[in-house]
């Protein structure tokens, strides 16, 4: 039995020279950078929209509804007309819209948690942050899309900015910008809550009074002035006068200061305690 057992092994011994016609020849493929890796994650977000293409119900209907509604309600009673106010509606219920869904980051994020997906993206050899940056990355693209929706159903309806193409562009830019730091908070509860029902509610409980406590629907003079205290600090009302002057043709440099001011901020801070949480999970 040892002979015959030895005379086996003997022959599914692979030669050299099999070993080299299997094995890759030439050098090792180098490691991908961080970009190239957080792009490809990114690329993973986009692919799940195309799936899922429901996905998409946040960033095309749910701003059309809003604005819609907003227009149509307030408008005659704090303009006179829905088109006139409009004029000063349009870059606030873009920047509210584009703010509320910004926590599904924190969503998807918590949903893929819990069926062990980043288990395994944690045990590749990519860069650490790769996975919530990349998911980052392709959130954005849903942000410029519930952005240009906006844009679209205010020009239907009579916006016109008065910065044209380039002050919408720029706007839009800011609003992005703002939302990919926003993003790194709902990351932050997304590791950190249990549910995905504890992370909408959260995220709802504190999304609520930062946009409707701000000057997105009228103007803060009309406050009572304990919260215009409030409204003049929410990084929200920083938002829209910078998206909103930007837009008008009127840039307004002291409000772009500080809202990325706080878009460092939020980044430096929430990204240092999404990563220490994400490595100790």
């Amino acid at each position: 039995m040892t002979t015959a057992t030895q005379s086996d092994a003997a022959v599914y011994t692979p030669s050299a020279a099999a070993l080299s016609a299997v094995l890759a020849p030439g050098e090792r493929p180098r490691r991908p950078n961080a970009l190239a890796t957080s792009l490809t994650f990114g690329w993973r977000a986009l692919l799940k929209i195309k799936h899922v293409p429901e996905q998409l119900f946040d960033v095309t209907a749910f701003p059309i509804i809003m604005t819609l509604m907003f227009t149509y309600l307030f408008g005659g009673a704090l303009a006179g007309s829905p088109r006139e106010y409009l004029q000063f509606f349009l870059p606030g219920i873009m920047v509210t819209s584009v703010v509320m869904i910004t926590m599904y980051t924190g969503l998807g994020l918590n949903i893929d948690i819990e069926k062990g997906v980043f288990d395994r993206f944690r045990s590749m050899p990519v860069w650490r942050p790769a996975p919530l940056v990349g998911m980052i990355f392709g959130d954005l693209l849903r942000y410029v899309l519930a952005a240009v929706v906006i844009l679209g159903v205010g020009l239907v309806l009579g916006y016109r900015p008065a910065g044209g193409a380039v002050g919408v562009l720029a706007g839009i830019g800011l609003l992005v910008v703002f939302s990919f730091a926003l993003s790194w908070v709902w990351t932050w509860f997304g590791l950190v809550l249990r549910t995905e029902k504890s992370v909408m509610g959260v995220s709802m409980m504190i999304l609520f009074p930062l946009t409707f406590l701000s000057n997105v629907f009228v103007q803060p003079a009309t406050m009572p002035g304990w919260l215009q205290a409030f409204v003049k600090v929410n990084p929200i009302t920083h938002l829209v006068d910078g998206v909103r002057s930007t837009m008008s043709g009127s840039p307004d440099g002291q409000a772009i200061t500080i809202l990325f001011a706080e878009s460092v901020v939020m980044v430096a801070a929430f990204g240092y305690l999404t990563m220490r949480r994400y490595n100790r999970r």
